[in-house]
């Protein structure tokens, strides 16, 4: 194994501030309020006012009450009186440490050399989705999913180093914040405590198998059991777009991206075993890779057949581990190769050049694709926006926020994606459709996909509303005021430089 030298603080906290902000160019930049936060910031002020989304929070609640993280911010938000923007960017930093921590000490652990240790720091800055999953690998704001996936390469550390307790105390924690996320990270490292550390087998075989009591009781009698159900053809419509959730769909070229995941683990493991490189507890970490690979393939039949309960999990998502891991051992086969256990010192010389080099492209290829993501892609865009935005869309949002909490709001359902953030984050109001979230929240039930199916046909193209068909539309579903960029002939209650509001009843 190569002999690793301590890290000064000086050094540690370089590397931290340089991959957070190389990380940050790399997903566009820090925002606050936008994609999936447009479900956690509705869901954590129904905590903190109650009296919110009277007419929304079904579907809200049909996410939110299988998680608890919401919970956990708004108690934590109630009690030291930051506001959730505060939150957010600090956890959003502590993520991003933690991830490079973790990944770097289990790097460490397996014997990466010091310069693919900088070719790993600067691979994992170049953010990528993992196969055809909804998942990227780097978000650009605070996501709970990154936080239990970064929680949860911790735990992988403290594995290595033989704290299980430790490890096992971690995945817990990760399960608060993202379920599912360390729900596959439990998988993972209760496979891998069984094969590499004996005296533990026993109580990981009690575990699994009360998990298992407990699943099967979950999905049989308890609160998953109106779930294992299959969607039938109306509900499946609403979920047309979302073509990560059913992997039977995917084209040849995500298979065998899922194919190379598997691959890159078997093969460099195979190598370092051959080559002596293995960690004493490592072989435990590949077996648990490939159990869940073969989880995957197992519940594949669930998912073709659309299981309700198997679509929401998400399984294809396991996939993310594999590729954290296989990133580990590409980088370690580019930078250090499979050397023999006595190297003549040529030989460690020529090596120690390759990983340098690897290193340098590494970098080099981060820090540019950072420079063109930021300054190319998305020109004009802050590195960093730690609350909304001063737009006119948010103008006309205050203003609705100054009127009663009970308000719906019609607005264009693609609002969210045309003006940064939606109706319910911006105005902590109801909204009659917000399609991209609305749609998404729609797999946890098919009552919330029947309204989302409802109000789309109902609506029609917003961009050819009438006065008549937005009173219709007032009358239907109560909605107490239009948001729009058209000048119309009803009662005007707000304007700014680009959105009239107009009352509607």
């Amino acid at each position: 194994m190569v002999t690793q030298t301590p890290v000064s603080p000086l050094r540690a906290g370089l590397a931290a501030l340089a991959f957070c902000l190389v990380a940050t160019l790399n997903t566009g930049g820090y925002r606050f309020g936008v994609s999936d936060q447009a479900f956690h910031l509705p869901a954590i002020e129904r905590h903190l006012v109650p009296d919110s989304f009277p007419r929304d929070r079904v579907l809200i609640d049909a996410q939110d009450g299988l998680t608890l993280v919401n919970r956990v911010t708004a108690l934590v938000v109630s009690g030291t009186g930051i506001t959730t923007a505060q939150l957010f960017v600090g956890a959003y930093l502590l993520t991003l440490v933690l991830l490079l921590a973790a990944s770097v000490s289990v790097a460490r652990q397996l014997g990466l050399s010091t310069w693919a240790q900088v070719a790993l720091i600067a691979a994992m800055t170049l953010r990528h989705r993992v196969g055809l999953t909804g998942v990227n690998t780097l978000e650009s704001y605070m996501q709970p999913r990154m936080l239990a996936f970064a929680i949860g390469m911790a735990a992988v550390s403290m594995y290595l180093r033989a704290r299980i307790g430790l490890s096992i105390g971690l995945v817990a924690l990760a399960a608060v914040v993202h379920p599912t996320t360390a729900v596959w990270y439990a998988v993972w490292l209760g496979v891998a405590i069984f094969v590499s550390v004996p005296s533990w087998r026993r109580r990981i075989g009690a575990a699994a198998a009360m998990a298992a009591v407990g699943g099967v009781w979950a999905v049989r009698w308890g609160p998953l059991a109106e779930r294992v159900v299959r969607m039938d053809a109306a509900w499946l419509a609403v979920l047309a777009t979302k073509d990560y959730l059913f992997a039977d769909t995917w084209p040849a070229s995500m298979w065998f991206v899922a194919a190379l995941y598997v691959a890159a683990v078997l093969v460099v493991f195979l190598v370092r075993r051959s080559t002596g490189q293995l960690h004493v507890r490592e072989t435990g970490l590949a077996v648990g890779a490939l159990v869940l690979a073969g989880i995957f393939v197992a519940t594949l039949p669930l998912v073709t057949n659309r299981m309700a309960l198997a679509v929401q999990l998400q399984i294809s998502r396991l996939f993310w581990m594999l590729d954290a891991f296989g990133t580990i051992y590409v980088v370690w086969a580019a930078a250090d190769g499979w050397p023999s256990r006595a190297r003549s010192a040529t030989g460690s010389q020529m090596s120690g050049r390759r990983a340098a080099i690897v290193a340098i492209v590494m970098v080099c290829a981060s820090a540019g694709r950072g420079a063109f993501v930021m300054w190319i892609e998305h020109p004009g865009r802050p590195v960093v926006e730690v609350s909304l935005p001063p737009t006119d869309w948010q103008d006309a949002m205050n203003w609705l926020r100054t009127v009663p909490t009970a308000t719906h709001v019609l607005a264009d359902p693609g609002h969210a994606w045309r003006y940064g953030t939606s109706v319910r984050v911006a105005a902590s109001r109801d909204v009659y459709l917000e399609e991209v979230k609305d749609a998404a929240l729609a797999m946890y039930s098919r009552g919330v996909a029947m309204r989302v199916a409802e109000r789309t046909a109902a609506i029609g193209s917003f961009d050819a509303i009438t006065p008549q068909r937005a009173r219709e539309l007032a009358q239907r579903y109560e909605l107490d005021y239009l948001v729009i960029e058209r000048t119309l002939d009803l009662p005007l209650a707000y304007r700014n430089a680009r959105f009239s509001i107009y009352r509607l009843r």
